[in-house]
């Protein structure tokens, strides 16, 4: 059985690094993400504005509710997206 030497050790094995803990929507259907690494990244929700599931997207004012929640981001019962998606289609800040 692996020894653990503290809590923050046993964090960090167990949160993936895809795991999203904040997000800044923004009004251009971008958002900065900060994942469980503190890693920092920008992704691009424009590409999902056509497709029928995230219809409601299209409303600005909806999209500006996008709250991190469960590891990824939400906006209610019905509208997410996977964080793994997010970290794949996101850029590190430093690169924008």
């Amino acid at each position: 059985m692996m020894e653990v030497s503290s809590y923050q050790e046993v964090l960090s094995v167990s949160v993936p690094i895809w795991s999203v803990s904040a997000v800044e929507p923004r009004r251009d259907y971008s958002m900065l993400l900060t994942f469980a690494n503190g890693e920092k990244r920008l992704y691009d929700a424009r590409p999902l504005l056509d497709k029928k599931l995230c219809a409601r997207l299209k409303d600005v004012n909806f999209f500006m509710r996008a709250r991190a929640m469960y590891g990824t981001v939400v906006w209610n019962d019905d509208v997410d997206i996977a964080p793994e998606h997010l970290y794949e289609y996101s850029v590190p800040v430093g690169s924008v």
